[in-house]
């Protein structure tokens, strides 16, 4: 981190600066001193535009699956595909946030110290709405930042002792001592914690007229018009009440989750936060029958600024390209087919009937593996013989296939024998003679990710039945996304029905939900290390030839036991003699 922001701050040009922070793009002005927001109320709120601006570099699909057992990049040059063959370093870190996060929270420390100093508005009101709009979002980015922080850079130090990162709460400048320790997991998450009731405070659940009557009693007398122009919908996608909810709910399971015992955050908490983001849905009954396949919705061509579909909510700007199938259509679609699935996350998708494959009553066949299983196999992954693109051509990914898409064909050819669906719009062309776009976005926060996590919380907590305070249990939840995806209908899900009363099976069917419901959304690298898992599972694919089946190696794991926690930077380390690195690195 530099050492003062403040002597060469920015001038930021982020036109409007309204909706979400996709919005914020840096654009060298001057130079000018911090003194400047007391005349322009703009520079004070473009520190915040920063603060935004590094939470987007943070908060995208990471595509990180090539270094877990869901996938393998065709990319020799991928960088996750690196750290999972072994060259995994403290100075090569695809999975390093430390500098944006630490300049993001540094931009919010230089707002709050000087917010005092600004005159947001010449209506006395509508200047009061802005100024404690203004706080909370700044307290709300710093908490943010600060859990990005702590799920990519927490860890045990040599001594065993569960650390953070250093706790800064004021801007640093010239004079400011950097050579700081980290602070305890404990204290971050206190201080994390602490930022998001602040914000809470000041921030409405979310933007929009449906929300203004608490505001209203928050602040008796203020105008509707006033309203509107500080809270109004337009503001969608900015920090609201339950983002952040959100944050505190990812952050309780992170650290209820083995890897981090000591945090002193429990099961029950982790699944009363989780479900407190549920509340705002209704709970159980509040999953979205469409959330499954939320990406693929035609609605999305016309959504009007911030608008969100009812499973997503928080989304990030629209986008009217075709930059996702270029890098994972197959071949013959003009794709580069980056992403490759592996046979192991094909085998985690269970039967139809609700069996996993391995077990006798599910029917599955080897020599037709395709058949008879979950619908959201053939909604997530190309496997041979489907289906893709706007003209519906049949993708042949076999050893034998005639087209490029086969296995192991030209370099952009699969790996695996499978390539990625999810994600991807079907009607986009990448023919450079025909293109065709379409607007896309990246869901940040899905409703079904908190209803996995109260799954996982409360079968830990109260086991598979157990139901807390929320009036539903683990097993309500993952009957309901089991259901919504076509599993079990016909015979009343008689595998879940058979573990009802058993938490450990629980645990593992509610974990093979998450990687199914989740996957390429970059949870599963995480979740890895925060379940304290086998992080050196062979990846594995499928070569098919003369219609015979064949699993084979595709790529081995080179981890080590230490690496369930990723690095600090080393050349952070170098700089500062209190700031432990995690053991091993």
């Amino acid at each position: 981190m530099k050492k003062s922001i403040i002597a060469g701050m920015l001038v930021l040009v982020s036109g409007c600066f309204v909706a979400c922070d996709d919005v914020f793009e840096p654009v060298v002005e001057n130079n000018l001193p911090i003194d400047f927001l007391e005349q322009n109320s703009s520079y004070a709120e473009n520190l915040l535009g920063v603060a935004y601006t590094y939470l987007a570099n943070s908060t995208g699909y990471a595509m990180n699956e090539p270094a877990t057992d869901d996938a393998v990049s065709n990319d020799a040059g991928n960088s996750w595909r690196q750290i999972a063959e072994g060259r995994w370093t403290s100075s090569n870190n695809p999975a390093n946030r430390w500098e944006n996060c630490r300049s993001g929270i540094q931009y919010c420390n230089l707002f709050l110290a000087n917010v005092e100093r600004v005159t947001w508005a010449k209506d006395e009101e509508a200047n009061k709405l802005f100024h404690d709009r203004f706080i909370g979002e700044a307290y709300g980015l710093r908490a943010f930042h600060m859990f990005l922080l702590l799920q990519a850079h927490a860890g045990k130090d040599n001594a065993g002792e569960l650390l953070g990162i250093p706790l800064v709460t004021e801007p640093e400048g010239e004079g400011s001592d950097f050579n700081l320790p980290r602070n305890t997991l404990k204290e971050c998450l206190a201080a994390m914690n602490s930022d998001i009731e602040m914000a809470l405070k000041y921030l409405p659940e979310e933007y929009g007229s449906s929300y203004f009557e608490n505001l209203r009693d928050r602040y008796p007398g203020v105008s509707a018009g006033n309203l509107e122009r500080v809270f109004g919908e337009k503001f969608k996608g900015r920090m609201c009440g339950r983002i952040l909810e959100g944050v505190k709910a990812r952050a309780s399971l992170m650290a209820a989750s083995p890897a981090f015992e000591g945090s002193g955050v429990t099961w029950e908490q982790a699944a009363e936060d989780n479900a407190k983001v549920l509340s705002h849905v209704g709970g159980v009954e509040g999953l979205d029958p469409t959330g499954a396949a939320w990406y693929s919705d035609s609605a999305i061509e016309n959504y009007a600024s911030g608008q969100c579909p009812p499973e997503v909510m928080w989304r990030s700007e629209l986008v009217n390209n075709n930059d996702l199938e270029k890098e994972h259509f197959p071949p013959t679609l003009y794709g580069s087919g980056r992403m490759n699935p592996t046979q192991n996350l094909v085998d985690a998708f269970p039967m139809a009937n609700g069996y996993p494959i391995s077990d006798s009553n599910s029917g599955y066949n080897e020599s037709d593996p395709y058949a008879g299983r979950d619908p959201r196999l053939s909604l997530y992954i190309l496997c041979n013989g489907m289906k893709a693109g706007h003209e519906n051509t049949v993708i042949y990914t076999a050893a034998d296939g005639t087209t490029n898409d086969g296995l192991g064909k030209i370099s952009t050819s699969t790996r695996t024998g499978y390539y990625m669906k999810k994600l991807l719009n079907q009607n986009v062309s990448c023919n450079s003679a025909s293109q065709v776009n379409r607007k896309h976005y990246t869901a940040r926060m899905r409703y079904t990710e908190f209803f996995l996590n109260y799954a996982e919380a409360a079968n830990e907590a109260w086991g598979p039945m157990g139901t807390g305070t929320s009036g539903y249990s683990a097993y309500d939840v993952i009957k309901e996304i089991r259901h919504r995806a076509g599993v079990g209908l016909e015979n009343d899900d008689a595998y879940l029905e058979s573990i009802k009363g058993d938490k450990d099976a629980m645990r593992a069917l509610i974990r093979n939900e998450r990687r199914l419901e989740l996957c390429f959304e970059g949870f599963r690298f995480f979740d890895l290390r925060r379940w304290k898992s086998e992080l050196n599972e062979t990846a594995k694919g499928v070569s098919i030839e003369n219609g015979v089946f064949n699993v084979i190696n595709v790529e081995s794991r080179n981890f080590r036991d230490y690496m369930i926690y990723c690095p600090i930077p080393n050349s952070e380390v170098l700089k500062y003699s209190n700031l432990k690195q995690n053991a091993g690195w």
